[in-house]
């Protein structure tokens, strides 16, 4: 079979190029995902469900072996392989189709700073267009904004908040933080209500902004679920096509005028390292020929490492009127740690921490590192094997500035949780960690149902069995006010618990092919190989300082223009 495109990956940054590219009725595309399809009419309640978190934990949305590292910078070595889970999707849609739906594009200096390590053309002016583009706001207009996209934007107002979020709301203007109606309107300290990627209370995924029933209707246009790529193929270094397995295990060749990896930063690297194409001595290590030496194909992975606190709800503020959102206000603050640019760390609100009865009574704030300047993360190959996961560690705390900035941003969280109006509606706090037990729990199944029902009659109890019960059962940190003591012991626990938030990219960096470890163009070609590009988040010369789904949709917009110029040429 021949197609101009094939298109390896239905996530984000897939969804876009099969609708773009297939417009044109001359161009035959096939778009090829490992999960699920979700057309229209079928998708899955748990991915339309306007509560993020169900979807993520599905083991029929995810690849639910991954396993990656997180810390690396530990003198203890027992540490240094402490292997996490660390879901990404496996589902049409891809990241957006299960994660927290937030629509945050990151700041003018983010895109600057793209040009300016490389990437000549992705300046804030460039990229703005294309950020109008893909979005459909239902809230504001005018030129920082798009209105007839694909993608709806909206934000639950205060007025419309719950009785923890409206307390958090308060507490925050106590801390002097100033309230901003729309996070992208301008990049400053303050907090807000979260721009998201929903309508009427429900999801948009980019499978369900970018292939609706017309799209999916074009004779041009095919689509393979529960199918995985097995290998690229080749001619010298020009990419002829790929083997793909069907979910029946059958195999077949497909070849392609141009081949397009968007599997995301962890499986787009390890699909060009199996194709020989990245580091040499660690290609050969693993037995492959090198067909392309390409230092960069896994470096430079990176993430936003982020800390939560957590704390018990008391039951008048339990509740969201309204909506099944329970993550409703964000803010950006700065560190002041030296040498940090303002609006250096990214702060999220949850007014329910699950979807089970105990997690209707703990509420929780996360602080990330919005801007971060770690970038020892890693993808390589632990086997040549194409079933295997790729091995992949982070090393999120590999810039020391960022370890304190975590910590100040950390201090800054107990400050806020202190306060008057959070101090009415919550009480035993604590440091929280999203741990393998934790995740279990997280199921949406009878057992778990049963369990949280029990343990949460034992939360409304005394506060003493409260602290027991959140000690035993809940978390593995030391005592909040502990870990708060001294540095020495805020500095333990980041280390132990600091985690990405899912927006693993940087992998396969644009930049000037005479960048060594520039792996791709800024037209997203594979530097040393024809007919072979990268459009997914690894291409992220930087990570911006904000959620990944919305510039990861915008680089394929743009990207999608320079393909249709180039056979208009």
């Amino acid at each position: 079979m021949n197609f101009d495109y094939v298109i390896v990956g239905g996530g984000s940054a897939g969804c876009v190029l099969a609708n773009r590219l297939s417009a044109d009725a001359r161009i035959r595309v096939l778009l090829i995902e490992a999960g699920e399809d979700t057309p229209d009419g079928r998708v899955p309640d748990s991915i339309l469900d306007s509560r993020s978190g169900i979807a993520s934990r599905d083991p029929r949305f995810i690849w639910s072996k991954l396993r990656v590292t997180t810390e690396a910078t530990s003198p203890n070595a027992a540490e240094r392989s402490r292997m996490v889970r660390y879901e990404q999707a496996r589902v049409m849609g891809g990241g957006s189709a299960i994660n927290g739906q937030l629509a945050n594009r990151g700041s003018k200096a983010d895109y600057d700073a793209w040009a300016a390590a490389g990437a000549e053309g992705w300046t804030w002016d460039s990229v703005l267009p294309y950020f109008r583009k893909l979005e459909r706001d239902l809230d504001f207009e005018g030129p920082m904004h798009g209105n007839s996209g694909p993608i709806p934007v909206r934000r639950v107002f205060p007025e419309n908040w719950g009785v923890h979020a409206k307390a958090v709301g308060q507490a925050m203007d106590e801390a002097g933080l100033k309230y901003i109606a729309d996070q992208n309107e301008s990049y400053e300290d303050g907090y807000f209500p979260l721009a998201i990627t929903n309508a009427y209370e429900r999801r948009v995924s980019a499978a369900m902004g970018y292939l609706g029933p017309m799209v999916r209707a074009r004779p041009n246009l095919e689509i393979w679920a529960e199918t995985r790529v097995r290998e690229l193929t080749f001619e010298d270094t020009r990419c002829t096509g790929v083997v793909v397995e069907a979910k029946d295990g059958g195999t077949r060749s497909v070849q392609a005028g141009e081949v397009i990896l968007s599997c995301g930063a962890l499986h787009s690297p390890a699909l060009l390292l199996r194709a020989g194409i990245g580091p040499g001595a660690h290609l050969r290590a693993m037995g492959i020929d090198v067909r392309a030496h390409r230092a960069g194909v896994g470096k430079g992975l990176m993430d936003h490492p982020s800390v939560s606190l957590a704390g018990y709800l008391k039951k008048k503020a339990r509740g969201i009127p309204h909506s099944r959102r329970h993550i409703l206000i964000g803010a950006r603050f700065s560190s002041g740690v030296e040498g940090s640019p303002e609006g250096d760390l990214g702060l999220t609100v949850s007014s329910k921490s699950g979807w089970h009865a105990i997690g209707t009574r703990i509420a929780s704030m996360t602080v990330w590192v919005n801007r971060t300047s770690s970038e020892g993360g890693t993808v390589k190959l632990a086997s040549p094997d194409w079933r295997e996961h790729p091995q992949v560690d982070f090393n999120l705390l590999s810039n020391n500035m960022d370890l304190q900035r975590l910590m100040s941003g950390y201090r800054k969280l107990a400050e806020i949780n202190a306060l008057a109006p959070i101090r009415d509606v919550m009480s035993n706090f604590f440091a929280a960690s999203f741990s393998d037990k934790i995740r279990k729990v997280s199921e949406v199944n009878l057992k778990n149902l049963i369990l949280t029902n029990v343990g949460a009659q034992f939360l409304d109890g005394p506060s003493a069995l409260r602290d027991f019960m959140f000690r035993t059962f809940i978390t593995e940190n030391p005592d909040l006010t502990e870990i708060l003591s001294s540095d020495e012991k805020l500095e333990a626990y980041i280390r132990r618990q600091a985690v990405g938030v899912w927006h693993a990219s940087c992998s396969c960096r644009m930049g000037a092919e005479t960048d060594p470890m520039a792996v791709v163009t800024n037209r997203a070609a594979v530097i040393g190989i024809e007919g072979l590009r990268v459009i997914d988040a690894s291409i992220f010369p930087t990570i911006p300082g904000g959620n990944t789904n919305l510039p990861t949709i915008m680089a394929a917009e743009r990207l999608c223009d320079m393909l249709l110029e180039e056979r208009a040429a």
